[in-house]
């Protein structure tokens, strides 16, 4: 689906774009959470640097018993850990738990948003294909019924500019996919690949009028799920991330030759 193309610079475009809401916030304790996140991805807490609860209390405005709340979910993700008698101590980036929903998010709100795009469109072009082939032996006719439902469902949605809905079909229909391929690891990357769908419409680079070739691939592979013909399937969903990648190249070589 075609990027748009409105600035001389992709990278500085991307980056600068507004941020939608990155998750919903329920509780003081999840919003501290939002903010400590979004300033660990950003760089704003370095990698390396130790940090004492007593700062981040008045840093926030909130009571102890919220930032330990708050620093034992951010240790469960790896991002720090907290040392007696010296303090929070930001772990470097190797050790995060790069595949939390909630990891990516934050650096798609960052001055990380491109590599964090990147990673997550090849890592779905290595992953996807395979799970529609896969789906296309195993897939519960209810399953492959759905998918053809889901694919007419994305025309009318592109047809009509709806964004929001074309993003929530889509989704759907690529995370059924995975479900549908009966590998149940496949399965459980299907919030990694709803955040890599769901950055690209809320960072500008999905068109309000999906192309009608990009709609036909789709509607391909639920055909090719629903006839059992596991080559076409993968072909179809490798053709599909190929496009994106072609879409995204132009953000990416545009950093690399900064």
């Amino acid at each position: 689906m075609t990027v748009h193309a409105q600035s001389q610079d992709p990278v500085a475009e991307v980056a600068s774009r507004p941020k939608p809401d990155v998750a919903p916030s329920h509780g003081l304790q999840a919003q501290i959470l939002e903010r400590l996140g979004l300033a660990l991805t950003s760089g704003e807490l370095k990698s390396g640097s130790v940090v004492r609860i007593e700062e981040l209390e008045e840093r926030y405005g909130v009571s102890r018993s919220v930032i330990r709340e708050t620093l034992q979910v951010l240790a469960s993700m790896g991002m720090l850990v907290s040392r007696r008698r010296i303090g929070v101590q930001i772990l470097p980036f190797a050790e995060w738990n790069l595949f939390d929903p909630r990891l990516i998010r934050w650096r798609l709100a960052s001055s990380e948003r491109i590599a964090q795009l990147r990673s997550l469109t090849e890592l779905r072009t290595a992953i996807e294909p395979e799970a529609a082939r896969l789906a296309a032996t195993r897939a519960p006719l209810s399953s492959a019924s759905e998918l053809m439902g889901l694919a007419g469902k994305l025309w009318a949605a592109g047809q009509a500019g709806d964004s929001e809905g074309f993003l929530e079909i889509d989704v759907h229909f690529h995370r059924l996919v995975l479900i549908s391929s009966g590998n149940e690891m496949f399965g459980k990357l299907d919030s990694l690949v709803a955040e890599g769908i769901t950055g690209r419409t809320h960072y500008g680079l999905m068109p309000q009028h999906p192309p009608a070739d990009a709609l036909q691939l789709h509607v391909d592979i639920a055909n090719a799920i629903q006839r059992k013909n596991p080559d076409h399937a993968h072909d179809a969903m490798l053709r599909i991330m190929q496009r994106t990648l072609d879409e995204m190249s132009s953000i990416w070589d545009a950093q690399i030759l900064e």
